[in-house]
């Protein structure tokens, strides 16, 4: 008589990139979390183009233990499409999305699951301190939020990344969104859904460096800002308003002085200053219609989302193709 195997319940999605010095620790620990969870698991491993021995080690742990799985993409195609890659081939009813630098504490993962049986869809974690990350960092991110949420039509709650437990109903109708400039947790917070949050204190990094740089944040805000906001367009057009209605009332300043035969002391400086205002605000504005103009581009080309390269300990050689996101 043929064995079969039981189903999967939990999925972890874990995106990883150039993170040697912290797998042993974060294998260790997601064991014991393995063993202590009350129905089977997968830990789906993404490899996202690393260029140390991130690849080696987690293409072994597959290789050496079932509940493990590797995906392994052809290039660095950055930690929003890796996740997406790692939840388009999760099977689990609930699948859990954290980091790899163990900033996201495993264990957390029991509470996420005791607010999922409650019936919550979604289960976000909230950060209540931060260890290791800069005042300007916790500042800036604060601030970007609010500012986020006042702009958008959409709450997206503050102090949360992308940690956090999504059913599988919540699961599907993600990667039904096509984007391809993506901005997770904001695309889960405009899908709805029941929601709660599971508060922790984050811990600083266990080893390794940061792969979310300054200029890699700004980014990311730059997307969710695009992604779920019109309103830079809109301050565009009152932008270029306001520049309008200053000029002219300059022009009939200029016009009343000559009648009343006032004097005009015509002078480059002071011509220089107009003509650079107004260019200025001419190419501020342009360049935001020009980020909306490239997200268009980036759309319409249709290109696949990502690339997988190696696939190991799924039952099926290929990936699965979405609308959203297809694998090759």
């Amino acid at each position: 008589m043929q064995s079969t195997k039981p189903q999967v319940v939990y999925s972890i999605v874990i995106p990883l990139f150039n993170e040697e010095a912290v797998l042993p620790v974060l294998a260790l620990r997601l064991e014991s979390l393995l063993a202590r969870l009350d129905a089977p698991a997968e830990v789906i491993l993404v490899n996202d183009g690393s260029s140390d021995t991130t690849g080696i080690f987690l293409r072994a742990k597959a290789l050496h233990d079932d509940r493990f799985k590797y995906l392994s993409l052809s290039r660095n195609f950055g930690h929003q499409i890796a996740i997406s890659a790692g939840m388009e081939a999760a099977s689990g009813e609930a699948v859990i999305v954290m980091d790899g630098d163990l900033q996201d504490p495993p264990e957390l993962i029991l509470e996420m699951i005791g607010k999922w049986r409650e019936g919550f869809s979604i289960v976000y974690a909230k950060r209540l301190l931060r260890e290791g990350e800069s005042r300007f960092k916790l500042r800036s991110a604060r601030l970007f939020y609010r500012a986020l949420n006042r702009m958008s039509s959409v709450s997206i709650p503050e102090d949360v990344g992308d940690f956090r437990l999504v059913g599988r109903n919540a699961l599907d109708a993600f990667l039904q969104m096509p984007e391809r400039d993506r901005f997770v947790r904001g695309m889960f917070a405009w899908l709805g859904f029941k929601q709660t949050a599971v508060e922790f204190d984050r811990p600083a990094r266990a080893a390794g460096e940061t792969k979310y740089p300054l200029w890699k944040m700004i980014r990311l805000a730059v997307t969710g800002l695009i992604g779920f906001s019109d309103v830079p367009l809109r301050l565009a057009i009152w932008g270029g308003m306001g520049v309008s209605v200053l000029a002219l009332l300059y022009g009939l300043y200029v016009i009343g002085l000559k009648l009343i035969g006032g004097q005009i002391i015509e002078g480059w400086a002071s011509t220089m200053v107009v003509v650079s205002f107004l260019c200025g605000a001419n190419m501020l504005m342009t360049g935001i219609i020009g980020l909306y103009i490239g997200r268009i581009h980036s759309e319409v080309k249709q290109r696949p989302l990502y690339v997988v390269n190696e696939r190991v300990g799924f039952e099926d050689s290929k990936a699965v193709h979405l609308p959203a996101a297809r694998s090759a």
